[in-house]
């Protein structure tokens, strides 16, 4: 996840939000960055426990996972908190990769920004709902090749590809 991040603070030369938001004004970088942003989701996919890569749970194999000694208020915070996660997860890759509070168009701006802040956290958080659904769980030697062999490598030439295009363009 870190990997997909720095292709965005390469491109805005910033490391605050508010700047990586502000120099996405005319073009989102997930037009520069798409692989990052795809990295970016698969990781937080995997940061949230989200499947396919929910194994500390495994929740449909073991009646709710490590969930099954907790009810109540206890099982709630959990619940909460995991979604509390997967929203702050959305709020970051909107800043990150959509542009944060800013319309798509300059037509559109009459929205307040807040609307089109939430628009687009809720898009990423719809994903996340949306794939827990359809895919499958992956197991860890599954996972551990997705990772170390694939998007590493992917990121690691993100990354580089990154640098050398801002270097040729600045210079």
């Amino acid at each position: 996840m870190g990997f997909s991040i720095i292709g965005v603070v390469i491109l805005s030369q910033s490391l605050s939000l508010v700047q990586i938001t502000e120099a996405q004004k005319e073009h989102w970088f997930i037009l520069f960055q798409p692989v990052a942003f795809i990295l970016f989701f698969i990781s937080a996919l995997a940061e949230t426990n989200r499947l396919p890569f929910d194994l500390p749970e495994a929740d449909s194999e073991l009646v709710a996972g490590w969930f099954t000694e907790y009810s109540g208020m206890r099982f709630a915070f959990y619940i909460l908190a995991e979604y509390a996660n997967m929203i702050i997860v959305s709020c970051i890759g909107t800043i990150l990769f959509l542009g944060g509070w800013h319309a798509p168009f300059q037509a559109l701006e009459v929205v307040p920004p807040v609307i089109w802040f939430l628009l687009k956290v809720y898009f990423i958080f719809f994903f996340f709902i949306w794939l827990r659904a359809t895919l499958p769980r992956l197991r860890y030697d599954q996972l551990m090749t997705l990772g170390w062999k694939i998007m590493l490598p992917i990121a690691f030439a993100n990354v580089v590809i990154t640098a050398i295009v801002v270097y040729w363009i600045k210079s």
